[in-house]
C-alpha cells in the first residue's frame, strides 16, 4: 500500500533547477506499456517551453498522435567541427502505486532523494540538459561544435515510434554528429575503497522470440492426443535451462582487467568473482558475461474445457555483440524441431571504442570533480537509443553522471519498484554535464 511522507513538500523555488525539472517530468504520467503508451506530448510541452523561454527553438516530430519527439540545435563557434548529440527519452515503463512507498508519479521528495519512475529512467538525464542549457545560456557561453539535442518518444517499446523512426526519416536532425550520449552509465561505483563511474561502450543485442506449438484442438473430456499446450511447457523449460557459454567482448575484457587491478585481485579470479568487486552493479557485469534468454509471456487455450490447436511462448533474448545467429540456434536447438522459432522483433549489438574526444573529456572531468576517480568501459545487458543512431554512424556511448552514496543499490533503480535519485546525485549531474559542455 502507497505511504505517503507526512513532512510537507518543498516548493519549487526551494529546489535546485535541476531538481525542480525532474520532478516536473516525473509527475506527467508517460508510461508506455508497448501494446499502448500515454503521449509523451505533455512532457515534450514541458520541455519545449524551459527551451523557449531560453529563446531554444526545437521542433516536434511524431509517427503518431501524441507521440512526440523533439530535437534542438546550438551552434558552435566551429561549424567544420563534428557535432555532439544529447539524448534522453520521455517515456517510461509502468508502475504499480500499489507496490511502492511513495506515489509512483507523485515526484515525493523524501529522506534527500527524488522518488518516482524515470527518476533513474531516465526523466534525470533530460532535466540536467535542460538545466545545463540554462545555466550556461545564462552566462552566454557558446561552444565550439554544435550542440544537438534529441528527447526520444518510445524508447521503452523498441523506438519504432521514436528514434528508430526519426533516424530513418528524418536524418537531417542528425547531419553532423559522429557522437552521442544518452543513458545508461555514469553512476558510481565503490571499489576497494576507491570510486569508479560506468560509461556504456557497447550495448547486447535484444531478440524477441514468439515460440509456437501446434496440436490438434478438441474436447477437454477426451485425452488429448496432441495437446500444444504440453509441448509449450516443455519448449519454456528447455529455454530456461540452457547453459549459455562465457563470452569475453573486449569491453568485458578491459573492463575485468581494470576491476583486477583496482580491487587487487589475483590471477585466478573468475570473471564472476572479479564481478563481485562492483558490489550492486555486479549482476549487470555478470549479465554481459553470457547471451541471457527469458520467457515473459506464456499463451494457451480460450476456453476450459477445450484442448487449443495452439500455444505460444515470447522469449526476450538478450545476446553478445556478433552472437545473434548463435543464439537463435541455441535456442532452436533446445525447444526441439516440433517448436517453430520466429523473431519478431531484433535490435542489434554493438561496441564502441572506448576511446576518443568524448571518452577523454568525460574522464578529465570525473578527475576535476571527484579526484581519484576513474571512468571504466561497460558492456550494458539492455537496450537505448544508441542502437538507432549507430545505422547513421554516430558512436553512441551511455553516461548519466551521478555520485551515489555508498552501498545504494542502483541497478534495483531500473524497472524497480520505490526508483528514486539522490538530490545530491542530480545536482552533481548538472555540474559534470556542464563542464562536459564547456569542453565542446
Amino acid at each position: 500500500m502507497t505511504v505517503h511522507p507526512s513532512a510537507p513538500q518543498p516548493h519549487d523555488d526551494e529546489l535546485p533547477d535541476v531538481v525542480r525539472l525532474a520532478r516536473a517530468l516525473i509527475r506527467i504520467d508517460t508510461s508506455n506499456f508497448g501494446s499502448r503508451a500515454l503521449p509523451e506530448r505533455p512532457a515534450a510541452d514541458l520541455v519545449e517551453a524551459e527551451l523557449a523561454s531560453l529563446g531554444i527553438d526545437a521542433p516536434r516530430y511524431a509517427r503518431a498522435p501524441g507521440r512526440t519527439t523533439l530535437s534542438a540545435r546550438g551552434r558552435g563557434r566551429d561549424p567544420a567541427l563534428p557535432a555532439l548529440l544529447l539524448h534522453a527519452h520521455l517515456d517510461v515503463v509502468p508502475a504499480d502505486p500499489a507496490a511502492w512507498t511513495h506515489a509512483p508519479f507523485a515526484g515525493d521528495i523524501d529522506e534527500g532523494m527524488l522518488w518516482g519512475r524515470g527518476a533513474v529512467d531516465m526523466k534525470d538525464f533530460a532535466a540536467m540538459i535542460v538545466a545545463v542549457l540554462r545555466r550556461l545560456v545564462g552566462e552566454g557561453f557558446q561552444p565550439d561544435r554544435d550542440v544537438v539535442l534529441a528527447f526520444f518518444a518510445d524508447e521503452e517499446a523498441g523506438s519504432d515510434l521514436g528514434s528508430s523512426w526519426l533516424v530513418d526519416e528524418h536524418p537531417e536532425v542528425f547531419a553532423g554528429v559522429d557522437t552521442a550520449l544518452g543513458e545508461g552509465g555514469g553512476y558510481s561505483i565503490d571499489i576497494a575503497g576507491g570510486r569508479a563511474y560506468f560509461m556504456n561502450t557497447g550495448e547486447k543485442g535484444v531478440l524477441t522470440l514468439e515460440l509456437t506449438a501446434r496440436g490438434t484442438a478438441g474436447h477437454g473430456s477426451l485425452p488429448a492426443i496432441d495437446n500444444p499446450n504440453l509441448r509449450i511447457a516443455r519448449a519454456v523449460t528447455a529455454v530456461g535451462g540452457i547453459e549459455w557459454p562465457l563470452v569475453m567482448t573486449d569491453t568485458t575484457a578491459a573492463l575485468l582487467e581494470r576491476l583486477r587491478e583496482l580491487g587487487g585481485a589475483g590471477p585466478d579470479e573468475t570473471p564472476e568473482q572479479l564481478a563481485e568487486l562492483a558490489g550492486p552493479s555486479a549482476v549487470r557485469i555478470r549479465a554481459g558475461l553470457r547471451d541471457v534468454s527469458n520467457v515473459t509471456i506464456i499463451s494457451g487455450g480460450y476456453k476450459d474445457n477445450v484442448v487449443p490447436e495452439t500455444a505460444t511462448a515470447t522469449v526476450d533474448l538478450r545476446y553478445i555483440p556478433g552472437r545473434a545467429d548463435a543464439a537463435i540456434a541455441a535456442v532452436r536447438d533446445a525447444v526441439g524441431g516440433d517448436i517453430e522459432v520466429r523473431a519478431v522483433q531484433e535490435l542489434p549489438a554493438f561496441e564502441t571504442p572506448f576511446t576518443g574526444r568524448l571518452v577523454e573529456e568525460l574522464q578529465a572531468v570525473i578527475e576535476e570533480v571527484d579526484p581519484g576517480a576513474v571512468v571504466l568501459p561497460h558492456l550494458v545487458p539492455g537496450g537505448t537509443d544508441n542502437k538507432a543512431l549507430r545505422r547513421l554512424g554516430i558512436d553512441g556511448y551511455g553516461f548519466i553522471p551521478l555520485r551515489l552514496p555508498s552501498g545504494f543499490p542502483f541497478p534495483r533503480m531500473f524497472h524497480g519498484v520505490d526508483e528514486r535519485v539522490p538530490l545530491e546525485s542530480l545536482v552533481f549531474g548538472e555540474d559534470v554535464l556542464a563542464r562536459l559542455l564547456r569542453r565542446a
